[in-house]
Parts: structure tokens; sequence; C-alpha cells
């Protein structure tokens, strides 16, 4: 089984955001003579290209709706409340629910950034939708 893994940031009981890996199943379909892997359609509800200068650091922030960030080109350091921190390059994807408490904070490492928002309706749900078949 082929995985892409997806890295989640969400408010826990303590109001402090914390990480979650999760691990997508990826299913082979046929793209003319080759064989590619895909996921299930995720129903986004539009596309923002976003570019952050080297300089836009961020403090503590919780991201105006549910999202996935997907980094296209530089590096970015999140840190959340609960101390721990990851590196998001090219290639990337965040799922970004952290919407209420403390949120996460970012620091620019390569830019500018070049990333890709996706959003999703607030009702969404990434273990639901994994989980669909």
């Amino acid at each position: 089984m082929t995985t892409t893994k997806i890295v989640r940031v969400f408010t826990g009981p303590d109001q402090k955001s914390h990480f979650e890996d999760i691990h997508l199943e990826m299913s082979e379909f046929r793209l003319g003579s080759l064989f590619s892997l895909k996921s299930q359609l995720v129903p986004v509800e539009g596309v923002v290209f976003r570019e952050n200068p080297l300089e836009g650091n961020e403090d503590f922030h919780c991201p105006p709706r549910k999202q996935f960030v997907i980094t296209l080109f530089g590096a970015v350091e999140i840190s959340v409340g609960d101390g721990s921190s990851r590196i998001f390059g090219p290639g990337d994807i965040l799922f970004a629910e952290d919407l209420q408490g403390e949120g996460h904070k970012a620091r620019e490492l390569i830019g500018p950034r070049k990333s890709l928002i996706l959003p999703v309706d607030s009702g969404f749900s990434i273990s639901d939708w994994k989980q669909a078949k």
C-alpha cells in the first residue's frame, strides 16, 4: 500500500495546537500508458494562491477556516502550543484546523514562500474523508 503524508494541526482539549500525521492511502489509476497514484476527491471550496515574504514571521494565530496548505516553493517552520515544531517545504501538505485556542506560529525560513491554499467546508472532517472509499 502506498500512502502520502498530511500533517494535521488541530486544537486539543488543552486549547493548544498539536500535530497529527495522517497517512492517506493512494490508489493506482491509469493515465495513458502510465500507472499513477491518486487519493479520493477532496471537496474544496476554491483555491487561493499565497506568497509570504521571508521576513513575514507570525506570532500565534488561528487560521480563518479549515484549509489545506501545500507549499510550492520556500520553507516555513510551524510551531504549536505543545512545544513541537515542523518544517514544511515544497510538496508538503498541512491541514490547518486549529480554529480556536492558542493557534500556531510560523517562521519563514526560505522565501518568499509560495503556497496553494485549499479551503474546505466548516463541516469537513479529514478523518471521515480519509475513511471514505
